[in-house]
C-alpha cells in the first residue's frame, strides 16, 4: 500500500488528534495512530478507550488499507521535515512502514490494524447544532473548574443540560461553581448529562472559527462532529460521566443585597499581586469594602509578609470584610472577557457571585466562588 500526502497537512491533522494519545496506555496498541485509506480519503484514529478521535485529508492513492503507526516516532519525524510532499509506503503482510522525501529514507514498524480499538457507535438519541465559537465560548468559560479529584466523578466533567429554551454548561470542584447559558441554543427536547474534561479540552485545542459542530448524544457516548470552509473532517467521540451532578441551582445564593462593580483587570492584577504575599497553602486573601473602596490585602506569619492596596468601585451595601482563595479567584477572573464585573454579597460567610456587568445579549454567566474564613487567617 502506498500514499502521497503533503508533509505539513498531515503533521497539522496528526496535532489536532494528538492529545488523545494517552502516555502509559492500557493496550499498547493505544500508542499508535491507525490509519485507514478507502477511495484516496486517508482517516487518522487516535484513541485511549475513553475518547477517540478522527479526522479525514485526502491523498494520492490508488490502494486500500490499514496500519498502525507509532503515533510519537512519526509526529517526532514530521516535525522535522520541511514542507514538502513525503511518500510512505506500507508492507501490509509485515507492517513495515517507509516514509520517502526528497533527500531522505526513515524506516519503522508498525502493527497490525485489527488489534486497534473500533470506534464506538453513537445512537443518536439526541442532535444539535452548534456554532463552533458558541461552544468554544462554553468551554472556555467552565472547564477550568471542573474537578481533577477521581473520587469524585461526576465533578470531572462539564454538566451540559439542554431544553428547547436554552443550554446550560455547569462546572464546579467544591470550592468554585460556573454557570453558563446559551438563550439562542436549544434542543428537540430535554436532556442532560456530563461530559468528561479530556474531551472538552480536545474540543477545545482543535475546533476551527465560524464552522457547524454536530453534537450528538446517546446514554453513553456522545459525539462532536466538524469540519467544512477548508478545514478537515473531524470527529470526536467520548464516554459520558454515568454519574448524578451536584445540585448545583441550590448553592447559588438568591438574595445579595450587597453589589461592588469595579474594572475586571484592575481586579485581576491587584490580586496577583497581593497574592504573592499570601499564605503559601491557603492563598488567602482579604477583601475588605466600604462605599466605593475597596482594600485587598494578604499576610503570610510564617514569613512576616505582608501586603495590601486599595481600589476605587462602586460599592452599594453593608461594609464587610470577606476572605477568598486568591489563586481560585483570580483564574475565574482571568478566564473573563468582560471589562466590568460585579461581586455580589450577602454575608462574610456565603458565597460570592461574580458576574460580567457586560456581556452578549443570548449569554447568562454566573460565577461562584466560596469564601474562606477570616479566623484561620495566617
Amino acid at each position: 500500500m502506498k500514499f502521497i500526502v503533503s508533509s505539513s497537512v498531515l503533521l497539522k491533522n496528526l496535532q489536532n488528534i494528538n492529545g488523545v494519545v494517552a502516555t502509559n496506555p492500557i493496550v499498547p496498541i493505544l500508542e499508535n495512530f491507525l490509519f485507514r485509506i478507502e477511495d484516496g480519503t486517508l482517516t487518522i484514529t487516535a484513541s485511549d478507550l475513553q475518547t477517540t478521535m478522527t479526522t479525514q485529508i485526502p491523498v494520492e492513492s490508488s490502494e486500500n488499507g490499514a496500519i498502525a503507526i507509532p503515533a510519537k516516532l512519526l509526529l517526532d519525524t514530521l516535525r522535522s521535515l520541511p514542507e514538502q510532499p513525503v511518500t510512505v509506503n506500507i508492507d501490509t503482510e509485515t507492517f513495515g512502514t517507509e516514509i520517502l522525501t526528497d533527500n531522505g529514507r526513515y524506516k519503522l514498524s508498525g502493527e497490525n490494524p485489527i488489534d486497534f480499538p473500533k470506534l464506538p457507535t453513537v445512537s443518536k438519541n439526541m442532535s444539535v447544532e452548534i456554532p463552533s465559537d458558541v461552544l468554544l465560548g462554553a468551554i472556555n468559560n467552565t472547564v477550568f473548574a471542573t474537578s481533577t479529584d477521581d473520587l469524585r466523578p461526576a465533578m470531572t466533567g462539564v454538566y451540559l443540560q439542554l431544553s428547547p429554551d436554552n443550554a446550560t454548561f455547569v462546572a464546579t470542584d467544591g470550592h468554585r461553581l460556573i454557570r453558563y447559558r446559551r438563550t439562542d441554543l436549544g434542543a428537540s427536547a430535554s436532556t442532560s448529562t456530563i461530559v468528561p474534561r479530556k474531551a472538552l479540552q480536545l474540543l477545545k485545542a482543535s475546533l476551527p472559527d465560524n464552522v457547524p459542530v454536530t453534537a450528538e448524544f446517546s446514554q453513553a457516548n456522545a459525539s462532536f462532529t466538524f469540519g467544512g470552509n477548508g478545514h478537515p473532517t473531524t470527529q470526536l467521540i467520548c464516554r459520558l460521566i454515568d454519574e448524578r451532578f451536584p445540585d448545583y441551582e441550590n448553592a447559588i445564593p438568591t438574595n445579595n443585597p450587597n453589589v461592588m462593580t469595579i474594572g475586571r483587570t484592575d481586579l485581576l492584577n491587584s490580586l496577583k499581586r497581593i497574592m504573592i504575599y499570601a499564605n503559601r497553602t491557603t492563598h488567602q486573601i482579604r477583601l475588605s469594602l466600604k462605599a466605593n473602596s475597596l482594600t485587598i490585602s494578604a499576610e503570610d506569619l510564617d514569613y512576616s509578609n505582608e501586603a495590601n492596596e486599595k481600589l476605587l468601585c462602586e460599592y452599594d451595601g453593608d461594609s464587610m470584610e470577606i476572605g477568598f482563595n486568591a489563586k481560585l479567584m483570580a483564574e475565574v477572573l482571568s478566564n473573563l472577557s468582560a471589562k466590568m464585573i460585579s461581586l455580589e454579597l450577602s454575608a462574610p460567610n456565603r458565597a460570592g457571585l461574580l458576574i460580567p456587568a457586560d456581556r452578549e445579549e443570548n449569554e447568562d454567566i454566573l460565577m461562584l466562588v466560596m469564601p474562606v474564613m477570616l479566623n484561620t487567617y495566617a
